[in-house]
């Protein structure tokens, strides 16, 4: 059985967060919006558009902020307890090329098992600091992973099998916040997941609203990579001997 779903986390994108929504109907498949405390203003806008579409958007809600991953998390074990196999993750800001979807879902179909993990394609949108600072997180990546098939661990805009996700964060604590991303990706590797690479363009609206925060989200990311570091050395035999197997 293959029953996708569209989760968005949203945390204060009510300027956005219509035209994403619109973009993944026009698909046919049905969403999931995780409201992660969002101020009144975005969480109205949330309400109107989960009436707006019965049956076909659902939305969840944190009563407090707590952070992007806690958010993809919620729509996990919501997606997991409706009976949906794979959970197609994209943005709230606008950033996503939504028109990518059926690429996303028809890959997800022919590798069921797999994480789909979409591989950004900049315009000149894009700060050129943020994607230089990237690189470093791709570098530290490669060596807890000892490979290159994860391209990159931070784009938002992905599809996973929702099983193996569950049962990972049932044993593991994953990252809460911006770590998120690449940590359960790094983990889902090393459970031997498979990982397969989509190029997708990616955008940097020139009002886009971000919420990384410079100093707490640096210190959790340089934490959440020493973590994977040691982790990485506890598993080398296995991670060596499947470099073997796959040469």
């Amino acid at each position: 059985m293959f029953k996708p779903c569209v989760m968005i986390p949203v945390y204060d994108h009510e300027h956005a967060i219509g035209d994403v929504v619109d973009a993944v109907l026009a698909h046919g498949l049905p969403c999931m919006l995780v409201d992660d405390g969002s101020k009144p203003s975005c969480a109205r806008v949330l309400d109107q558009l989960a009436a707006a579409h019965p049956g076909t958007v659902v939305l969840v809600r944190h009563a407090v902020n707590q952070g992007k991953g806690a958010a993809v998390l919620t729509g996990f074990h919501s997606a997991a307890q409706a009976g949906y196999t794979h959970l197609l993750q994209v943005d709230a800001d606008g950033q996503h090329n939504t028109g990518d979807i059926p690429r996303f879902v028809a890959l997800a179909r022919l590798h069921p098992h797999a994480v789909i993990a979409g591989c950004p394609v900049y315009d000149q949108s894009v700060p050129k600091l943020r994607l230089y600072a990237r690189y470093l997180t791709h570098v530290w990546i490669w060596i807890n992973t000892l490979s290159f098939a994860i391209r990159d661990s931070m784009c938002g805009f992905r599809v996973y099998p929702v099983a193996p996700v569950v049962a990972l964060a049932s044993r593991c604590s994953l990252g809460k916040r911006m770590n998120f991303d690449s940590e359960v990706l790094v983990r889902l590797f090393w459970d031997e997941v498979q990982v397969v690479n989509l190029p997708t363009r990616v955008t940097y609206p020139s009002d886009g609203v971000s919420h990384f925060m410079a100093f707490r989200d640096n210190v959790l990311i340089s934490r959440m990579h020493t973590v994977l570091f040691f982790g990485m050395l506890i598993r080398l035999p296995k991670l060596l001997a499947r470099k073997w197997r796959a040469a």
